[in-house]
């Protein structure tokens, strides 16, 4: 994305106030020496931040991908349901029907009962956990590939530059924060996906190019670049069925933990341990630049503050759509081509047989399920009743 790392290699190096102490010299001529000579750079092998052999992030797609293979194993579709895809390749790990899951993968059922964000089960069976459990469910195949080449690709290159102690952290503490918003926002829906936590990881970048900005050469390309990416990725969330509030919620708390874990020492400070032997310094500078502390101080604060509030919020039932009358518009924005509004009717089941009414048109079908447990065929007869 246009991001120029400091290396040993880098043109800013020059500002490194690094000099040689010439051998068998007195003090006297040492300090004549030292105000007549520029200042010499390090030889080409320094470098002056530490690369990481990425690892974490390969283990936390390896999870993922297991986990989904598990939930399809739990799933059983052919013994749970009389309408499966695959069937005859995939056996017990056949998917649920394309009209009920058209990402290809389990119901909601096996969602809810594995760990997917119910604010209900939240909310009333204090089931906080799910908050985290979620971020490591998927709905379906297309859904798990198209986060784990995400988090590949973005998750990688952070770890490499930052190391597993800081964006382990972050990808989780971001995936939490994402499932906070969306539980305070998306109340009769469930919720899973590492969306959360990797929109939390493009915050941390934007967050970490900001605080660090005397470090980075094409400043303004690598700014508008990076914002780019963010907003075509935010637009996506505006699509039906799409947690945008977990994607909103994650990238903030990534933004204000990048603040706080991915500050760097800023050019003109030297590190002697990693300083080139016979180089030393000739005036010491400070590690973090004044808007750093600024900044990471605030976010620390807004950070604390926000968790504490939101999890006060969410055990208290409060349900954010009822005091914000604009705010599904974040999540969702209608057009000609698709609705927004959920679809709400009235049943009567006996066995098999349904009987619907939409509350808004007052359209009345009859109905034969393929599973009567089936809630979402139920809902999406629901949508096609009342569109």
């Amino acid at each position: 994305m246009g991001r120029k790392t400091p290396s040993g290699n880098s043109s800013s190096e020059s500002d490194l106030e690094i000099k040689v102490q010439p051998r068998n010299s007195g003090p006297e001529e040492h300090d004549q020496r030292l105000h007549s000579r520029p200042p010499q750079i390090p030889p080409p092998n320094y470098q002056p931040y530490k690369k990481w052999p990425p690892w974490l992030v390969p283990i936390i797609i390896i999870v993922n991908i297991v986990l989904f293979i598990f939930v399809m194993y739990v799933n059983d579709c052919p013994h749970n349901s009389n309408n499966c895809f695959g069937i005859d390749f995939f056996g017990r790990y056949a998917f649920q029907d394309v009209h009920e899951n058209p990402l290809l993968g389990p119901s909601t059922t096996t969602l809810q009962k594995l760990g997917a964000l119910d604010v209900n089960k939240v909310v009333e069976g204090k089931q906080i956990w799910r908050l985290f459990s979620c971020m490591w469910l998927h709905a379906g195949v297309f859904h798990v590939a198209a986060n784990m080449l995400s988090l590949l690709f973005v998750g990688i290159r952070l770890e490499q530059e930052f190391g597993f102690l800081r964006i382990g952290p972050l990808y989780v503490l971001a995936g939490v924060g994402g499932s906070l918003l969306s539980a305070l926002f998306v109340r009769k829906k469930i919720s899973v996906g590492a969306s959360g936590a990797l929109f939390g990881l493009l915050g941390a970048m934007l967050s970490e190019l900001i605080t660090n900005w005397t470090l980075y050469e094409n400043k303004l390309a690598t700014l508008l670049t990076l914002l780019l990416i963010i907003a075509l990725n935010l637009a996506v969330g505006i699509l039906p069925h799409v947690d945008n509030f977990a994607h909103l919620g994650g990238f903030v708390t990534g933004f204000l933990l990048g603040c706080v874990l991915l500050l760097r020492p800023q050019f003109g400070w030297v590190n002697l341990n990693k300083a080139p032997p016979g180089y030393f310094v000739a005036s010491k500078k400070s590690k973090y630049k004044i808007y750093q502390y600024i900044l990471l101080m605030f976010s620390l604060a807004f950070l604390l503050t926000g968790f504490i509030l939101g999890l006060a919020l969410l055990t208290n039932g409060w349900d954010g759509n009822a005091h914000c009358s604009w705010c599904h518009y974040l999540s969702c924005v209608p057009t000609p081509l698709w609705s927004c509004t959920e679809a709400r009717c009235a049943t009567i089941q006996l066995g098999n047989q349904l009987n619907m009414t939409c509350t808004s048109n007052h359209k009345n079908g009859t109905y034969m399920l393929t599973n009567p447990n089936n809630t979402f065929e139920i809902q999406m007869l629901c949508s096609k009743l009342c569109k």
